[in-house]
């Protein structure tokens, strides 16, 4: 899963892609170095970023869904109209615009918020009968950077209980779980060594029944994995791409059947060889 930030505040590249002709190609360019799905995004939900509130209350997320559609729409048109066969995701966890990109082409909803922050989002995707990502997230992500820190054993009681309840309410909502995809949420709510401790647990999710998306690349965590190399600061995050390489294949060991990446040709070959490794040990992680 190819990423393109369609947004001016991005943490990895934010305002490289707000442009929509840039945002097509680059979309065109991943899906032609390998991407299997491009993961469209028109609002940044990094951390410190106002998001998942209702708007025009005090805690309104920063951007709207008009103006986000504005951002996405002519991006999902555009990679549709060049690559009429390519799979298009968005990432929203606003329900108004999934519909709207649900009939633009999209044929994913990636939720962050795993249904949380917009109570019709379940509707939206039982209406477009679209595949779906529901991700773990701990909070908002103007709150992150004040979680308390969890043991081992409570943040994998946390992640479940919470993807647990995503299920729950897709299958209320009437979703088939065969169109249902879990991700852990690297970063969303989890403070550094956190991360680490989920993906070297990741696996223990898979029991859960649906396939696993990880999405390390570039994430603050393995930036500050390279602290040494930069005299005890997180590397930046053009410095990262190593570095996430090394993560995507520790999760595509632990399990992952889908990676969400911003370089997609190194990722393409690093995802072979993690693949024959599986094969080979016959660990049979995969859903």
């Amino acid at each position: 899963m190819g990423v393109v930030n369609v947004t001016p505040d991005s943490f990895s590249d934010g305002g490289v892609f707000l442009d929509s002709d840039k945002a097509i190609a680059h979309a065109i360019r991943l899906i032609d170095e390998g991407a299997d799905i491009v993961d469209l995004g028109a609002e940044s939900t990094r951390p410190g970023a106002r998001a998942g509130g209702v708007t025009g209350t005090a805690n309104a997320p920063t951007v709207s869904a008009d103006e986000e559609q504005a951002r996405l729409l002519p991006v999902v048109e555009g990679v549709l109209r060049v690559r009429p066969e390519a799979i298009v995701s968005v990432d929203t966890y606003k329900a108004e615009t999934a519909r709207a990109a649900i009939a633009a082409g999209a044929e994913i909803v990636n939720d962050v918020s795993g249904f949380a922050w917009d109570g019709g989002m379940a509707r939206a995707c039982v209406e477009a009968n679209c595949g779906v990502v529901l991700t773990h997230t701990r909070g908002r992500p103007e709150e992150w950077g004040t979680e308390a820190q969890l043991e081992p054993d409570e943040l994998m009681r946390r992640v479940r209980m919470g993807l647990e309840a995503s299920l729950s309410k897709a299958a209320a909502a009437g979703i088939a779980r065969e169109l249902i995809v879990l991700d852990p949420g690297y970063g969303f709510g989890k403070r550094g060594g956190e991360n680490f401790t989920l993906l070297r647990r990741q696996a223990e999710l898979l029991d859960l029944g649906r396939p696993l998306l990880a999405g390390v690349s570039r994430k603050s965590f393995l930036g500050r994995a390279l602290a040494p190399l930069y005299g005890g600061e997180a590397a930046p995050v053009e410095a990262r791409e190593t570095a996430s390489v090394a993560g995507m294949v520790a999760a595509i060991l632990a399990g992952a059947s889908i990676v969400r990446v911003h370089r997609v040709r190194e990722a393409v070959e690093a995802a072979l060889v993690a693949d024959a490794v599986i094969e080979v040990r016959g660990i049979g992680y995969r859903v």
